[in-house]
């Protein structure tokens, strides 16, 4: 028996399964991963998944069995980019953050309850963090980049994003509604956002909020490194680089 599915309820699955191949890119993921992470049905996630091939969006590598990006959603990005992309204004500051600090430094863009990471740098410090890397995508309030930008959203728009998320089951218990209202405050109070081994134990993070021309949160400016790399000292430091850079972005952005 075919399964079928309200017109905006397939749209919203294309757009699970979309995300799920984009944020296993360049490696590819396979049809079971695929359905694993969009909670669908496998026979249901393979009939999404070659529709989209069909028309372009994916392509699939059959020896390796594995799905990838394809030319139809580069076209159409290339085109979105005049509209969204800033990778160019903030190639700079992800450079001169990797440079300033020695560690491994970022851009990230919110795309709806979620931040991708679409640039990085690593600067010259021989151990690093690959906890993100263009293309991973992480919940908002998850990572130091979510966090910045889920804390200076407008109030009423975080405690919805806060209510409906569930990122507890997921992401553990410094992650539960009331621990990041606090961490949020924090956030909001420092100017900056700090996820001290929340991910991966021993993986450090801190990130600022670029905004966009109408003053929202739009992107983060962000850096990873080893633990002992973000000491009680250097922290502030790292604080104030970040902050003086997402600041400059922001003002070339308006």
């Amino acid at each position: 028996m075919t399964e079928t599915f309200p017109g905006a309820q397939v749209v919203s699955r294309i757009g699970q399964v979309l995300r799920a191949v984009s944020g296993a890119m360049p490696r590819g993921i396979g049809t079971t991963e695929v359905a694993r992470a969009t909670a669908l049905a496998r026979p249901t996630a393979h009939r999404l998944l070659a529709s989209l091939a069909a028309e372009g969006f994916l392509d699939h590598d059959s020896k390796a069995g594995r799905w990838h990006l394809g030319p139809e959603l580069y076209l159409m990005g290339s085109v979105a980019a005049e509209r969204y992309d800033i990778t160019e204004l903030a190639r700079e500051h992800v450079s001169a953050l990797a440079e300033e600090t020695g560690e491994s430094a970022f851009l990230s863009a919110r795309r709806g309850d979620e931040t991708v990471c679409v640039l990085r740098r690593d600067g010259s410090f021989p151990i690093r963090s690959f906890v993100l890397y263009e293309g991973k995508r992480f919940p908002l309030g998850v990572a130091s980049a979510g966090l910045a930008i889920l804390s200076f959203l407008p109030h009423d728009t975080a405690e919805r994003y806060l209510i409906r998320a569930d990122l507890e089951k997921h992401y553990g218990p410094e992650h539960a509604p009331d621990r990041l209202r606090q961490r949020i405050q924090e956030t909001r109070d420092a100017g900056y956002a700090t996820n001290p081994g929340l991910i991966v134990q021993g993986s450090w993070g801190m990130g600022a909020a670029v905004f966009d021309g109408a003053g929202q949160p739009a992107w983060a400016l962000s850096i990873t490194g080893i633990e002992s790399r973000f000491s009680t000292d250097r922290r502030p430091l790292l604080g104030r680089l970040l902050l003086r850079h997402a600041h400059a972005l922001s003002e070339q952005i308006k």
